[in-house]
């Protein structure tokens, strides 16, 4: 081929293997943010400040958000994606998990006789599930996966 045509041409990777370490930090982090969210609002509310509890939790879990998103796009995607288009869509994911974790609460406690804490958890693994997805192919869309192979 010549020249010409080559510098036309963009590189494009050979093969983009999935990283599924990328899913295990996602999990780490995740779960690292959830503690980080009960110890400091269980903290708070211990020290009877006055402020209603759910004010509280609420205050505790916004707080979070941002360095959990940058946790997440610095580490489980890797992602060069701008803020301004990122952070955005990581808190319309972080809305539709909130819609989701609803709704399949709503399904397998209406539907199956599961314990609660078996419930429970698999509420979490389906919208943590669709949430990797989702910030993964829309949020973080940008994001550097795989390994490119050489030329």
């Amino acid at each position: 081929m010549s020249a010409s045509l080559e510098s036309l041409m963009r590189d494009v990777p050979r093969s983009r293997a999935p990283q599924w370490g990328g899913l295990i930090v996602f999990v780490a982090i995740g779960g690292a943010g959830a503690a980080a969210f009960v110890v400091l609002s269980t903290l708070i509310i211990w020290l009877d400040t006055g402020i209603a509890d759910w004010v509280v939790n609420t205050t505790c879990y916004a707080a979070l958000i941002v360095p959990v998103y940058l946790l997440h796009r610095l580490y489980s995607f890797r992602s060069d994606a701008s803020h301004w288009q990122a952070l955005p869509r990581y808190l319309v994911v972080q809305g539709m998990a909130l819609l989701l974790a609803a709704l399949f609460s709503y399904v397998i406690h209406g539907v199956t006789a599961l314990p609660t804490v078996v419930a429970s958890m698999l509420v979490i693994t389906l919208t943590s599930g669709v949430n990797f997805m989702v910030l993964r192919g829309w949020a973080f869309a940008r994001a550097q996966w795989g390994v490119a192979v050489p030329a």
